[in-house]
């Protein structure tokens, strides 16, 4: 098996080759490690390696791992769904939230933030396929959070996040790959033409362990990555959280 100080150098050599074909900066794509059932064993290992952006989705999970990894300079991410009974303690807990899909959450994170003095880096999440499983906010809709959170003075409005439905009708090649990442780019844009008052509009959080790499091309400045990190998910209890 690789080690995830090898995994990491792959990786971050492929981030390399994809700007370079997208002539972008290399230092424009951060790479997050999604750590969600990963023991603190294994975050520092991948903080060892030089990772510092760790994305979590199950906040239980997360509090315990954050606790245990205190002493080192993590930037801790929220990329799970939200439940209201649940902001509290991600608005304390985590410096960014890419789920964001509706103003009721926004309004609880905003004023968990302002009680505890806090600001938090937010992501609206986007619905792209209109799929009735997954989580987002649909397009048309989109204009009126972003008015809203706009105004929200402990909520820093970052950019968007989505995941895109796996390709099914067209060859799942590089190209058809970033078309299917490049609408979000366009909803991206757009907010930067539509609106004059997004001073920290610069987030786009997509990509993962399959597809990262169209997602550069397509103009990705976040990609979550986690099995191509750490490796095939195991079945040990998520409460494990081992301080190694």
């Amino acid at each position: 098996m690789r080690s995830i100080q090898a995994n990491i150098d792959t990786i971050r050599r492929a981030i390399t080759r994809a700007c370079e074909e997208a002539r972008r900066e290399e230092n424009s794509v951060q790479l997050m490690a999604v750590s969600k059932t990963r023991t603190a064993s294994e975050i520092r290992k991948a903080a060892t390696s030089g990772i510092r952006h760790m994305g979590e989705n199950y906040l239980q999970e997360a509090t315990k791992k954050i606790a245990a990894l205190d002493d080192i300079d993590l930037t801790w991410h929220f990329i799970g769904a939200i439940q209201s009974n649940k902001t509290r303690d991600i608005a304390t807990h985590f410096d960014w939230v890419h789920t964001v899909d509706r103003n009721k959450i926004a309004r609880r994170l905003n004023q968990h933030c302002l009680e505890a003095n806090l600001t938090l880096n937010v992501c609206i999440q986007v619905n792209i396929d209109k799929e009735p499983q997954k989580a987002g906010i649909v397009p048309e809709h989109l204009d009126a959070l972003v008015d809203e959170i706009s105004t929200m003075k402990a909520l820093h409005l970052r950019g968007l996040m989505a995941i895109p439905r796996p390709l099914a009708d067209t060859p799942d090649t590089l190209e058809s790959q970033i078309q299917n990442f490049t609408r979000l780019t366009r909803l991206f844009k757009q907010q930067i033409n539509r609106k004059t008052l997004l001073p920290a509009w610069d987030t786009l959080s997509m990509g993962m362990s399959g597809d990262y790499i169209a997602a550069i091309h397509a103009g990705s400045t976040i990609v979550r990555v986690g099995t191509a990190i750490f490796g095939p998910r195991s079945n040990q209890s998520n409460d494990k959280i081992h301080l190694a």
